[in-house]
């Protein structure tokens, strides 16, 4: 029996566990530039074609330019914003070297509008290396909620599907209710 490393060379792992380290670093990069409201820092996460959406459609941006004014659009409302990452899954395209997919869950802790929120993120992400440097080139939010402090217990009761109320009328979660995994296990 062979060991899958063997398919591929010492100096392709070695330059795997380099791509997982660098995306890493770019992926709290993108939080502390948000957390910071660094600006001028935030052209460098992302690729000059990139895209953000989110899972309802509220964020909805091309180019590098159209995102970053985005998102000073979504900050200006906030004061200050926590956002922590937790664990992340990463793909890489054996073919394509200089791109991957990953999967990112994440925390994020806000003032909007002087109300403390919360919310739950995942962010499935494309990156791809440009000038040898890994950076976003798609990245799509889903929530699981993204409630008032005060509301953050109500939002994880049974049967509440309404969890997403940062705007004044409340919205379906992103997850896990529609996972097709989770229709399967409680039969919806």
């Amino acid at each position: 029996m062979t060991d899958s490393r063997d398919a591929i060379g010492f100096e392709a792992r070695l330059r795997r566990l380099e791509d997982r380290f660098e995306i890493g670093e770019l992926i709290a990069r993108y939080g502390l530039v948000m957390d910071n409201r660094d600006f001028a820092a935030m052209p460098s996460l992302f690729t000059a074609d990139a895209k953000v959406r989110s899972s309802d459609g509220m964020m909805d941006s091309d180019g590098c330019d159209a995102v970053c004014a985005m998102y000073r659009g979504r900050l200006e409302v906030l004061g200050p914003s926590n956002h922590v990452t937790h664990d992340r899954i990463l793909t890489f395209d054996d073919v394509r070297t200089d791109q991957a997919t990953g999967l990112v869950l994440s925390h994020a802790e806000m003032s909007r509008k002087g109300v403390a929120m919360v919310a739950a993120i995942r962010y499935h992400d494309e990156y791809r290396r440009e000038d040898g440097r890994w950076k976003f080139a798609a990245r799509t939010l889903a929530f699981m909620y993204f409630v008032r402090a005060a509301e953050y217990v109500d939002a994880l009761g049974p049967g509440i599907a309404l969890r997403n109320r940062v705007l004044r009328d409340a919205r379906a979660a992103d997850w896990p209710e529609a996972l097709p995994t989770w229709r399967d296990f409680y039969g919806a």
